[in-house]
Order: C-alpha cells, then sequence, then structure tokens
C-alpha cells in the first residue's frame, strides 16, 4: 500500500508540474484589452485572459493560436493559472466596473502582486484605489494606454504612474510591448500616484485641440476655398510631408479618399456632424481650472463638441439667426499654405497649454513629472505624435523648469514667423461667418501670454467696487482698498 500511495504521490507531481503558469494576465477581452494581450504573446511571453463572455474569450484563443495562451470565464481559475508575483491588466470600462473587477481579484490575490489599470480612468478614483489597495498588500499601477486598437495590437504609448515597485514587476513587458522610435520604448514611468492617469488625461485634452482645429482647417478649406474632397486630400497629404507631420494629420488626409459603401459618393459628407465626447477633455478642462492654469484651446474644443450635439437647435438657429456674410475671393494655393502654417502655430499652442498644466500638476500632486520624458514617449504609438515632438523634448531636455514651452527658443521663432498666417485665416472666417473657436483662442492665448500690460487692472477695480475684494498696485507694494464714490 505504502508502495503505491508513493506510486500515486509521485504520479501526482508529475501532473501538478505540467499545469501551464502565465506569465502576464488580461481582465478585459474586448478589442483592446484582446490586441494588447496578443502584443503581449507576440514578445514571447505566455498570456491568460479573462472574460466574462465566452466569445470573447474563444477570440482570443483562436487568434493566439501557436502561442502560450489561455482564456477562461472563471476568475479563480485566472488567478490560479499566473506566475506569482501575478501581474494582471484590467481593460474594462472606466467607473465602477474597475472598482467590481477589483474586489473579485481580492478574493484569489496574494501580497505583492500587481494589478494595471489600463482604462481611461479619473485620476482620483486612481488615487482612492491606490489607499484601498495598499491596505490589502497589493500593489496597484494606473497606466495610460494610447493608440487605439491598431496600437494596442502592434505598439501603443505606454504612461504608467503609481508604484515604482509594481511598474519595476512589469517593466520589461510593457517596453517589449510598447511602440519605439529609434529603438527608443514609448513607455516610461510617469511618477507618483495617479500620475499616469493624469498624462494619460491631458494627453487626451491635447487630443481633442488637435482635432477641433483640423475640423476648422477642413471648414476653412471647403467653404472658403471651394476645395473638393480630393483637393482636401492632397492639401492634408502635403500638410503630413512638412512641419504638420503626425498621426491625425496622415488619418484626415485618408479620410478624404473613402468611399461610401452604404451609397453613392464619398463616406465624409454622408457623416453627421455631432461629436461625442468619453470625458477625458472635459476632465482636463475641468482640473485646468481648478488648478487656475489656462487651456483656452482645449476648453475651446469641449465646448465645439457640446454646440455640434445641439443639431435640431442649430437647424432651427440657421433659419432665425440669418446674417448677411461675404465669402472672400481667394487663391486655393496660398489658402492651403495659410492654413498649413495657421495649424503649425495652433498645435504649438495646444501642446503648450497641455505641458504647462503637467508642470503645474505635477508641483500640486506631487507626481515628479519628467516633461522631457513625457513627450519622449509620445513620440510614438499615441493618438498625438507628431514630428513636433521631437523638439519639443529637445526642449525640456534643455530646460526641465520651462514655464511655457512658447517661451523656448525654437518654438518661439515657429511661432513668430507663423502668427500672421493664423491672423489672416481668422478674419476671413469672420468675414464668411465660420466659426474658429479653436483658432482664435490660440491666437488670443499667444497675444495674452505675450502681453506685459493686460487691462485685469479694471477688473480688479470692478471687484473692489462692488464687493470690497482689495486690489495691488503697480507703484506700491501690499493690498489696498477704496471707498469708490
Amino acid at each position: 500500500m505504502r508502495i503505491i500511495a508513493n506510486i500515486f504521490k509521485k504520479n501526482q507531481i508529475n501532473i501538478m508540474s505540467k499545469k501551464q503558469f502565465y506569465d502576464f494576465g488580461m481582465v478585459g477581452l474586448g478589442v483592446m484589452g484582446r490586441n494588447f494581450l496578443l502584443n503581449v504573446a507576440d514578445h514571447g511571453y505566455s498570456i491568460i485572459g479573462l472574460d466574462t463572455d465566452k466569445e470573447q474569450a474563444q477570440a482570443l484563443v483562436e487568434e493566439a493560436e501557436g502561442k502560450p495562451a489561455k482564456a477562461t470565464t472563471d476568475m479563480k481559475d485566472f488567478v490560479a493559472s499566473l506566475k506569482t508575483p501575478r501581474k494582471i491588466m484590467l481593460l474594462v470600462p472606466a467607473g465602477k466596473v474597475v472598482d467590481i473587477v477589483i474586489d473579485g481579484l481580492l478574493k484569489h490575490l496574494e501580497p505583492n502582486d500587481v494589478i494595471i489599470d489600463g482604462g481611461n480612468s479619473f485620476f482620483e478614483d486612481t488615487e482612492r484605489r491606490l489607499e484601498y489597495l495598499k491596505e490589502k498588500k497589493v500593489t496597484f499601477l494606473g497606466v495610460g494606454v494610447s493608440g487605439g486598437a491598431k496600437g494596442a495590437r502592434f505598439g501603443p504609448s505606454i504612461m504608467p504612474g503609481g508604484s515604482k515597485q509594481a511598474y519595476n514587476k512589469v517593466k520589461k513587458i510593457l517596453e517589449a510591448v510598447s511602440a519605439k522610435v529609434n529603438d527608443e520604448p514609448c513607455v516610461a514611468y510617469m511618477g507618483k500616484g495617479s500620475a499616469g492617469n493624469y498624462v494619460k488625461m491631458v494627453h487626451n485634452g491635447i487630443e481633442y485641440a488637435m482635432m477641433q482645429l483640423l475640423a476648422e482647417s477642413y471648414d476653412i478649406l471647403k467653404n472658403i476655398g471651394g476645395l473638393n474632397n480630393e483637393e482636401l486630400h492632397q492639401a492634408y497629404k502635403k500638410y503630413n510631408r512638412g512641419k504638420l507631420k503626425s498621426f491625425l494629420v496622415e488619418i484626415t488626409a485618408e479620410i478624404f479618399t473613402q468611399k461610401d459603401d452604404l451609397g453613392k459618393g464619398m463616406l465624409i459628407d454622408k457623416i453627421l456632424d455631432k461629436a461625442k465626447q468619453k470625458g477625458t477633455g472635459k476632465w482636463t478642462s475641468q482640473n485646468a481650472m481648478d488648478f487656475g492654469i489656462p487651456v483656452p484651446t482645449i476648453d475651446a474644443a469641449v465646448t465645439m463638441r457640446g454646440i455640434s450635439s445641439l443639431k435640431n437647435e442649430r437647424l432651427a438657429a440657421s433659419k432665425i439667426l440669418k446674417v448677411r456674410s461675404s465669402k472672400p475671393k481667394v487663391d486655393k494655393n496660398k489658402l492651403v499654405k495659410e492654413v498649413g502654417d495657421a495649424l503649425f502655430f495652433a498645435f504649438i499652442t495646444a501642446y503648450s497649454q497641455g505641458m504647462a498644466l503637467l508642470a503645474d500638476a505635477s508641483k500640486e500632486k506631487g507626481f515628479g513629472l519628467d516633461l522631457e520624458a513625457t513627450a519622449r514617449i509620445w513620440r510614438g504609438g499615441c493618438i498625438i505624435r507628431a514630428a513636433l515632438l521631437e523638439d519639443i523634448r529637445k526642449a525640456f531636455s534643455n530646460d526641465a523648469n520651462l514655464p511655457n514651452l512658447m517661451v523656448d527658443n525654437t518654438f518661439a521663432k515657429h511661432l513668430k514667423s507663423n502668427h500672421n498666417s493664423l491672423r489672416s485665416i481668422i478674419k476671413k472666417s469672420i468675414d464668411a461667418g465660420i466659426p474658429t473657436l479653436a483658432f482664435s483662442t490660440s491666437l488670443s492665448y499667444f497675444d495674452a501670454y505675450r502681453d506685459g500690460r493686460l487691462p485685469l487692472n479694471l477688473t480688479q477695480a470692478q471687484r473692489d467696487h462692488f464687493g470690497s475684494h482689495t486690489y495691488e498696485r503697480i507703484d506700491k507694494d501690499g493690498i489696498f482698498h477704496t471707498e469708490w464714490e
């Protein structure tokens, strides 16, 4: 009996030793989660995915054929199948779902396991989760991931923040799957606390601004310049070969070549003029106001998405609020050049606003952000990747305490040599009755920032007059109040 028992015990060990343990786990096997996990597998790591949807789990198994991969709908099995310390990433909808998943995982996790939230979570939620998981002795990372489904599959820009100890445990994997520029991985530890999610939020705010600027440039070229879709394609294609080279300009050029597969003509002309939003642009705008940091081009982009949603009201108003406008006669080639220069100017101000907000937030929140590293990892993989980011990286490499990107010598030259083009297209747009809120705020931001004497002395006087809020003087130190007659 003892011999039989020993044989059984030996066989049991052999059976157990055959159980596959996986390097990296993913909760949420939608397109983003599945693509990211397949990217991990491409770089030689074994993977396991968890999803409540059997079809999503099966899709991972099929797409990962030939690689060490597993998918399950059972959380206990999922956790038990991971090597320790476990490395588990969540790509699920931001909000309550994240908390539900975390609580479910905690029933099975052990101290020093790592949870990575890769969704667009609000940074204050990340701070709360960090404290909660610290009590449970589970390390946590709030990670921004940008690049869409294609980026997740072939190389996104990754912005991790939170526990440095946790980052070091997953650093090699994240560096392997990230986009590469000049063989440098587009991932870097952003800083303490919610730094990763905060950086991603501001990234998305800049993205909103750039998209609105491109929409306004399209409006001007189409309705003032009279460019047709093929001419628009050629214009943006030309922009993308020069100083405006960027992912958003590249896809803008491509959009004008897409035929409508549900009808005749081009698809762009059939798409409704209502832009939805998931909230990250609004969060950027709101938080900037909390910190007192001006981001007017981002604010304008959020506002224009709101106005676009009022489609029925706009249609009614177009009949009631008719005014006479005059469309100026223009030379198409000159207009294309002017609009390109204006876009370049406005893109710089959008990046400037975002980087200024990051610098201030880092001081307020104690993130310890490295703006040079932020610009470096945005050069590839992410939605706002652009040739400009290499110069932005250099600017913060030369001066880590640069108060605003606009005062860097390189960018100051760019702004001074392109501002007249922006002024010109705004004037043309005003005459034609075309809204240019993002372009206009970009110019006003530049003009206000370089003005050594703004008219806000009147605002101080008004506040003291009606509310005794006091004021400061230019000729004497101190705080003053006047009994106004």
